[in-house]
């Protein structure tokens, strides 16, 4: 029984991962790479120039009737973007892309902080009020700039089923693995394929969905409540302790600093592989460009739509530079991981090729091989608060886009739907094998990412609007303006509805 499961999974497995093959082409790396430096060199390098103001402007704002503030803006973004990329992400980069792939994601950051202002800014124009609340995102902007609404329709429907169904697995399957490792598998169970499920992954399920289910029934205004004050606490104390790891093998900091470099250009791990899983990871991890972006900017209370592009700009620094290096460094410093299909002496790695690279192992190991056995619980109880308040981000994002189908398609029953398979797929995830739950989430993440660059890239040659706020809102901050004013029209920008009434 238990074989038929396992044959019936790895056959899924290998259907999921080859459509994401198709999905995450070296077409879609590239396109990522290139869309980051176009925006970047049309903007001047914004995520260069206005690195102070970025940090300005993160408590400038506060909540309104409609909206939150821009920090909560903030953390409702980083809460989906500072998740489970950040930990088992960044492990599975250097074991299938070897360390050069640290060196791709640091790359892809900072181009894709350009594209990050680019779609939030986008997000921001062309958001409406709806029920109360501001909602926003690519399918709004994708309508409302190019005037497609087949095209936004697509996003829509794509993004609710990746968000609601394809993404929350590989949260929960991460802490499920990480708790797991931490405690044992107290014994086991069928599972839905026959196969054996250790009942610690079936009580973490359990309680991780009643926990999300309490919350995303209260709102996107408890949503943002609960991570404006869990993101920032899980991200410091998460640095916090990779620093204290690096102070330890202080030493051997330079030489890991030049492995990364070095490895980045060589066929160590296969120049492409490093690319790829690289940028991939870094998609995944920062989300510049897939479009995930923009629905929490466009919930945020600002003066100016640009104020929000540089805040969510911010975001991605703060993502893979801060968050993601902590974790590469751990692995690194402390030669806790393998690269597969290297020989373990030339990789440099300490452990056998039983540790599942596309897990939080690596990481627990790292932290373990410094901390004792307190390194895997400390790092099950982190993966559990960033992947946890990912799982939220997910839902608000799934949540908007059934908000905007619901403005042409009048079903009241949408939203409970995506709510119960949500939690379903949170439970189902908590429970499936970490490669099939990766597998989903990549083919997901390819497939938002292609609609949205495609659409910002299309839209530049359609008015250019975030471009225009740009130029206007520096010319306001030059100008020493103490309030700053939006007039879309005077800029050229048709149908941003709420600002021509603002």
């Amino acid at each position: 029984m238990q074989e038929s499961g396992n044959s019936i999974a790895e056959f899924f497995t290998n259907l999921v991962a080859t459509l994401g093959g198709y999905v995450w082409s070296p077409a879609l790396v590239y396109l990522c790479l290139a869309a980051g430096l176009f925006y970047s060199i049309m903007t001047r390098f914004v995520q260069v120039r206005l690195f102070r103001e970025m940090l300005r402007l993160l408590f400038s704002s506060k909540e309104s009737e409609h909206g939150i503030s821009s920090f909560q803006a903030l953390a409702v973004s980083l809460s989906g973007r500072v998740g489970t990329g950040n930990i088992a992400g960044v492990a599975a980069a250097i074991g299938f892309g070897g360390p050069g792939a640290v060196f791709w994601m640091w790359v892809v950051a900072f181009l894709g902080a350009a594209t990050a202002y680019v779609e939030s800014t986008l997000g921001q124009i062309y958001k409406e009020v709806d029920d109360g609340q501001y909602r926003g995102g690519p399918a709004y902007y994708i309508e409302k700039a190019m005037g497609q609404t087949w095209y936004a329709w697509i996003f829509a429907v794509t993004t609710i089923f990746v968000c609601g169904v394809l993404l929350p697995g590989v949260q929960s399957n991460s802490i499920g693995n990480a708790i797991n490792l931490a405690v044992g598998e107290g014994g086991t169970m069928v599972g839905l394929f026959g196969d054996a499920v250790p009942l610690t992954k079936i009580v973490t399920g359990i309680g991780v969905a009643a926990v999300l289910g309490f919350i995303i029934f209260g709102g996107v205004r408890r949503i943002a409540h609960v991570t404006q004050v869990v993101v920032p606490f899980m991200a410091i104390g998460y640095i916090l302790m990779a620093v204290g790891i690096i102070i330890y093998h202080i030493s051997d900091l330079p030489s890991i600093i030049a492995l990364i470099i070095g490895d980045a250009f060589t066929w160590m791990a296969g120049f492409g592989a490093a690319i790829g899983w690289g940028v991939k990871r870094g998609i995944y991890s920062n989300e510049a460009g897939q479009g995930s972006g923009p629905h929490a900017a466009a919930a945020s209370e600002v003066q100016h739509p640009a104020q929000q592009g540089l805040v969510q700009a911010f975001s991605v620094y703060v993502d893979t530079l801060f968050v993601c290096s902590a974790t590469a460094f751990m692995i690194l410093i402390t030669q806790q991981y393998y690269v597969q299909g290297i020989d373990q002496s030339i990789s440099g790695g300490v452990l056998g090729s039983d540790v599942i690279i596309a897990s939080p192992a690596f990481t627990q190991l790292a932290l373990e091989s410094v901390m004792g056995g307190i390194g895997k619980v400390f790092v099950a109880v982190a993966l559990f608060f960033f992947a946890f308040t990912t799982l939220l981000a997910y839902y608000y994002i799934a949540e908007t886009n059934v908000a905007y189908i619901r403005r042409t398609l009048h079903v009241p029953w949408l939203l409970w739907l995506l709510k119960l398979a949500t939690l379903a797929a949170v439970f189902f995830g908590t429970l499936r094998e970490a490669n099939l739950a990766w597998a989903m989430g990549d083919l997901g993440v390819g497939l938002m990412a292609w609609l949205n660059i495609i659409g910002i890239l299309i839209l530049f040659f359609m008015g250019r609007p975030a471009l225009k706020a740009l130029k206007d809102y520096e010319a306001q901050r030059n100008a020493g303006v103490k309030e700053y004013t939006f007039d879309p029209k005077a800029l050229g920008i048709k149908n941003a509805h709420f600002w021509e009434k603002e």
